[in-house]
């Protein structure tokens, strides 16, 4: 008996040490916490960051006397995707650090550099990250706050993450207290494209629509009248700027972005079934994604009084959500209703260009049926040709989606500004979506900025064709 338990725990002992070298090592070593990560920087000089067209976006230069210097040569424009990696680690500096202190060079280069008394070089990381997109999308946020997320709908790369206000990862050392000081308010270091947590506006009406799709299968048959404003009990709702829609169906009411139509419909939702197509949706869930991130949050419950009920309907209250999240739901329309996890990492190569591993994209789950897909895409295209997205129109391609303006306090003249939308073209199409902080409406702001991004991707694909 006892041989055979001690027979057991050297299986268990052993199928655990395999376990941590194929599992969990590279996190374990990936832990800022982990003095390990000293010992291979002592004898390894961290490895590059590149774009998907092998654009460096961090390097490590060495001096004649051994000095090592961290560059980023696009200075801000990358800065919360790419991060940084002194005073800690940050984006990807972070998520791939052991993959860059990690040398895959021959072993007689090993030998010579033990023998000269040098580092190895370390391996290369090559990110899903597109550069013309990615300065596309920061120069048009200009100085504004806000985020702006770029995702290829088909397999979940991320080509372009932008976050303002920003920094230089190069200079975060001689920039620390300025950055981390108490009267500073930017909040600087903070990534709006995951962690910042908004009202998402009337980008919500998707899913409101799809949750009124659910419950009600003749829902081609909606009509309303719009008068500017719809109230129940004490509480009234306005449509922006006061506008009185008319007679609408429900195309009219999603394209108008009619918030005295959504704001009935949120009234006739059953809230335990709203609640759950959210959280089929992700809020109040993880999010499958490796970078710092924030969760969203859907709060309407049974018993929910009906100005919240209202509220809720047409993205406001307390229903908070990140533009990453957005883009994600939204890139599930665009892929026939499943969600590819979102992904920065494409793979990992020798300083040489040895491919020594790949990350390949990953699917996450069916969000929705590709029936409930097409029908919201369908909705998401009259916005662009005849919405409030309608500037859009003319860019040569079909795009699908939603404007939204989010009122943030009980001021409602201060409101951010949101686009959310896909090209839908059949051919590596990418999903868009910008939050504009402080500024306005969707349609003023942030669908400027979606139509350089849209632009910029468009005449990529043509010199591709």
């Amino acid at each position: 008996m006892v041989t055979y338990m001690f027979i057991g725990l050297f299986t268990l002992m052993i199928g655990y040490f395999v376990y941590f070298e194929t599992v969990l090592r590279e996190d374990v070593i990936n832990n800022p916490y982990n003095s390990r990560q000293d010992a291979f920087a002592e004898k390894v000089v961290r490895g590059s960051i590149l774009a998907d067209d092998g654009t460096v976006l961090a390097e490590t230069e060495v001096s004649d006397d051994g000095t090592e210097t961290r560059v980023y040569p696009y200075a801000n424009v990358f800065a919360h995707v790419v991060g940084y990696s002194t005073r800690g680690r940050t984006g990807i500096e972070n998520l791939a650090n052991f993959s860059l202190l990690t040398s895959d060079i021959s072993t007689v280069e090993q030998i010579r550099n033990s023998i000269n008394e040098r580092k190895d070089q370390g391996n290369n990381v090559v990110t899903t990250l597109n550069v013309e997109l990615q300065q596309t999308a920061y120069s048009a946020l200009g100085n504004s706050r806000g985020a702006v997320v770029v995702l290829e709908a088909e397999t979940g790369k991320v080509l372009a993450m932008v976050s303002k206000p920003d920094f230089d990862p190069g200079t975060i050392n001689e920039d620390w207290e300025s950055l981390t000081s108490e009267d500073d308010t930017d909040s600087a270091l903070y990534n709006r494209a995951s962690q910042g947590l908004y009202p998402p506006g009337s980008t919500f009406k998707i899913v409101t629509l799809l949750e009124y799709m659910r419950e009600n299968p003749d829902y081609a048959d909606f009509s309303f009248r719009c008068g500017g404003s719809l109230t129940e009990g004490n509480y009234t709702i306005n449509c922006y700027g006061g506008t009185s829609h008319g007679q609408e169906d429900l195309t009219e009411a999603f394209a108008r972005s009619c918030n005295s139509a959504f704001a009935s419909i949120g009234l006739s939702l059953d809230e335990t079934a709203f609640g759950n197509t959210c959280e089929s949706l992700l809020f109040n869930s993880d999010l499958p994604f490796d970078l710092t991130y924030s969760r969203s949050s859907f709060t309407l419950k049974d018993g929910s009084t009906p100005a919240e009920r209202m509220m809720t309907g047409i993205g406001q209250g307390e229903t908070l959500v990140s533009p990453l999240h957005m883009a994600m739901i939204v890139s599930s329309i665009a892929n026939d209703g499943v969600l590819m996890e979102p992904y920065v990492l494409d793979h990992v190569e020798s300083y040489s260009g040895t491919v020594v591993d790949t990350y390949n994209p990953v699917q996450y789950g069916e969000l929705m049926t590709a029936e409930e897909a097409e029908t919201l895409t369908e909705y998401m295209k009259a916005v662009v040709e005849d919405g409030t997205a309608r500037s859009l129109n003319d860019l040569g391609f079909d795009i699908a989606g939603k404007t939204g303006t989010a009122e943030y306090t009980s001021n409602k003249n201060k409101s951010h500004a949101w686009f959310v939308g896909f090209s839908d073209t059949g051919d590596s199409d990418i999903v868009v979506c910008v939050l504009v902080e402080e500024k306005g409406s969707g349609s003023e702001y942030a669908v400027p900025v979606a139509r350089q991004i849209f632009s910029t991707w468009y005449a990529q694909q043509n010199s591709l064709w």
